[in-house]
Formats: structure tokens, C-alpha cells, sequence
């Protein structure tokens, strides 16, 4: 029988790896706990009419990249593709947006349906704030600020570039779009299949083209900045002069426009040359009208989402997770001789509660001590704490030994064992 495998492009995170994302996770939480943003959750699994009012029916994550299915009730559903549908959703419906000020922060999986390839997969983690009910551009450079103090903590500002565009109102796109159906129609024979079919259904994505020929006929086409009204504009300037008194540089790119369609004004990306293709680990902006186009009222609303995995890449590639991080043993308790076990357990144990932010390993499974030893070695650990008998009665003393060049040990009674660990340590009684 053959053995079962992991889907493509839903891989495990194995306990060697663990300890970046736990680094990331924390560091993420800790930033967005100083900018006050509190942790909302929400269900992996949604209708599926919700992420095509607010993705956009004509894009490839809806046509393409949801996994979507019809349930044993008949109801269409869909793993989610990204979080700010589903986190406007459960705002709305639980009354946290009416007449109010929401600072909301989430992590977990997302889902999609594309070509696995390093550092993109089709189950993903996410992390992502939003923020609902104020008109900016203050909160528009809040969000851009927090995303700018969490590469600072990671020690990535030098890594990574922050683009920004205005895309305009609603309106203003629409006005924009013909006239760039009009200039493609005309380039239709210089354009890819791609770009022809997005040519009347959703013209603006393939200004996000990658392809050389489309990208130089591109060299010519309408400009959006041409059509965005007054109003977008003053925003506009105002959240860039807001970034230079934050000391945070961007680069302004007229052709990002992002791949939902969902957003307005201000739109962002952090992008890096770190991971190859694959440049982008951070993108948002604002989408006032996003939550009454899912049947809310009318709400300002603004917010980013980061990919975790490409994270964790940069992270390992650039050795920026501290060893500490991936520390998780720092006491290995080496327990010898019969009967014994009880009084390893109960000494693991005492350990744990005098010092509850140190890793504790408590030998089980007996063996001698060599062997166990070597696995203490192994653990990473920095001390092992011996107990060794050769008969049946209790022991009362324990040896507390570096797993260091220097093999530097002591005996100790064994109720002074934690008191002689915290002098190891350091660590103040």
C-alpha cells in the first residue's frame, strides 16, 4: 500500500522550522499590541457569493484559485482565499462597525489554487490589519507605520522597498477604463491571451502584466494619475507628505493597482529583490466601499496582509531569527537507575514551577547513562541535571553539569537543586 502524502502545495512545517515562524508570530503580535489593534478570528470557510462581491467576479482568485464546493445542504462554499472579506463580514454582522472606530488584527490560512512555487502555496498563512471608520490619510500612513515598525524589529527595513499609488475613486477607475479599453482594443494584436481577456472584463489588471511585449506596449497607454479626481489627489499628497515626517521612503509606482478589486486612493506594497521572482511580502490600501458592498453601511475602511511563509524566508536566508529564538531546551534531567522515575518526574517537575520560562526535558524510557547523555547533548540544551542510583532507595543528591567544552559539573542536595540552577542561570532568587 502506498504511503500518503501531503497535497501539493500544502506542505508541513516541521519542529526545525517552527521556531521562525514562532519568532515572526510573536514579533508581529507584540507590534500590533503597541499600535492598540485588537486580534479578531473568523471561519476558514465562507460563502462563496462573499469573496466574489468583494474580490471581484473577473479575477483570477475567483475564476481560477478558490477552492469552492457545494455542501450537503446545497449551499456554495469556499476555503478563503485572502482575510479582509471575511474579517469585514464578522464586523458587520456582530455590530462592531456601526458608529464606531475598529482597529483589528488576524492571522491564519488561506487557500488558493495556483502553481506551487517557493514561497508561494496553496495553503498559506496570512497576517492582516484592518482598520474601519476613519477618513485619513492619517490612518492610511498608520497602517503603512506598522507594517514599517515590524520590518524594523525583524531587522529587514534594509530589505525591503515600499511602492505606493494612488488608483482613485470608483468613479475615477471607471472613467479610466475606457479610455485603457480603448488604447488595448487598439494594441490588440501586440497583447497576450492574457491581456486580451482581461482587455473588456477587467482592463486594469493588465497594467500588473509581467510580460515584456505587453509591458512595453504598456509604455504608451492612457494614465491613471490623468483621471483621478481632485479630491483622491489632495488625499494622496497629504498621506506622502505624512510618510517623509514618519522618516519611512517609498517609491511611487503608477502601475500598481493591486488584485482586488476592492480597494481605492492609496494602495501599497512592500516588495524585496530577496526572494527572486516572488518580491512582494506586504500589500494593502484603502477600500471605503467595501462594506456596504457586502451589505453594510457606508464605512472608510483601510489595510494590509502579509504572506508568513515569504517572511520566514527572508528570515532564514538572511539569518535574522536569533538563536535564543530557536532555543527550546535548557535543562535536560538525566535520570539512572531503578526506580527512579517517580522521583525524575517530580523533580522535572519542581523545576518547571520555580523557573517557568526555561525548557525542561525529564528523561523517559530509561537507558544508561552514556546514552543518555549524548541525548542531552543533542537537545541543545545547556545543562543536565543528573540523578543516578545504583539500588532501590531514593537518591539525594543530583550533579548539575555544563553540555559545554567545559563539562564543568557540582553536586547538590537535591532539594537545593533549583536554588543552584538559578546561580547557573543567573537568574536573580
Amino acid at each position: 500500500m502506498a504511503k500518503l502524502q501531503a497535497i501539493r502545495g500544502m506542505n508541513d512545517i516541521l519542529p526545525d522550522q517552527t521556531p521562525s515562524w514562532q519568532y515572526l508570530e510573536n514579533r508581529f503580535q507584540q507590534v500590533v499590541k503597541r499600535f492598540g489593534y485588537q486580534e479578531i478570528r473568523f471561519p476558514i470557510l465562507e460563502q462563496t457569493q462573499l469573496f466574489k462581491r468583494s474580490i471581484g467576479e473577473v479575477t483570477d482568485i475567483v475564476e481560477k484559485e478558490m477552492y469552492s464546493f457545494d455542501d450537503r445542504n446545497g449551499d456554495n462554499l469556499s476555503l478563503r482565499p485572502e482575510g479582509t472579506a471575511g474579517c469585514v463580514r464578522a464586523a458587520d454582522q456582530h455590530g462592531l462597525l456601526y458608529n464606531q472606530q475598529q482597529r483589528l488584527w488576524y492571522q491564519g490560512p488561506m487557500f488558493r489554487h495556483e502553481r506551487p512555487q517557493k514561497g508561494r502555496y496553496r495553503q498559506f498563512q496570512q497576517f492582516g490589519v484592518e482598520a474601519f471608520g476613519m477618513a485619513g490619510p492619517d490612518i492610511d500612513a498608520e497602517v503603512i507605520q506598522l507594517s514599517a515598525s515590524l520590518w524594523q524589529d525583524l531587522d529587514l527595513s534594509d530589505y525591503l522597498t515600499l511602492e505606493i499609488n494612488n488608483i482613485g475613486s470608483s468613479d475615477d477607475r471607471k472613467n479610466y477604463a475606457t479610455a485603457l479599453t480603448t488604447f488595448l482594443v487598439s494594441k490588440a494584436d501586440s497583447l497576450d491571451d492574457d491581456a486580451r481577456n482581461r482587455t473588456h472584463s477587467n482592463p486594469m489588471r493588465v497594467l500588473d502584466s509581467k510580460n515584456p511585449e505587453v509591458r512595453r506596449v504598456l509604455e504608451d497607454a492612457p494614465k491613471l494619475a490623468d483621471y483621478v479626481s481632485e479630491v483622491s489627489v489632495e488625499h494622496y499628497c497629504e498621506l506622502k507628505r505624512l510618510l517623509q515626517v514618519a522618516g519611512i521612503a517609498f517609491v511611487e509606482n503608477p502601475r500598481l493597482v493591486r488584485g482586488l478589486d476592492y480597494y481605492n486612493n492609496c494602495v501599497f506594497e512592500w516588495i524585496t529583490d530577496s526572494l527572486g521572482a516572488q518580491g512582494t511580502v506586504c500589500g494593502g490600501g484603502r477600500y471605503d466601499g467595501l462594506v456596504e458592498q457586502l451589505g453594510g453601511k457606508p464605512t472608510l475602511a483601510a489595510g494590509f496582509a502579509m504572506g508568513a511563509e515569504r517572511l520566514v524566508l527572508m528570515l532564514d536566508s538572511l539569518g535574522k531569527v536569533p538563536k535564543s529564538a530557536r532555543k527550546a531546551v535548557d535543562i535536560y534531567l538525566v535520570v539512572v537507575g531503578k526506580d527512579l522515575a517517580e522521583q525524575g518526574l517530580l523533580l522535572g517537575q519542581q523545576i518547571r514551577d520555580r523557573f517557568p520560562h526555561l525548557g525542561v526535558i525529564s528523561h523517559c524510557g530509561g537507558g544508561k547513562y552514556n546514552n543518555q547523555l549524548k541525548r542531552a547533548f543533542n537537545s541543545g540544551a545547556s545543562l543536565a541535571v543528573i540523578i543516578e542510583s545504583d539500588g532501590d532507595e531514593p537518591v539525594h543528591t543530583a550533579k548539575i553539569r555544563r553540555l559545554d567544552d567545559t563539562g564543568e559539573s557540582v553536586s547538590v542536595e537535591i532539594v537545593n537543586t533549583s536554588d543552584k540552577l538559578a546561580e547557573f542561570f543567573d537568574i536573580p532568587g
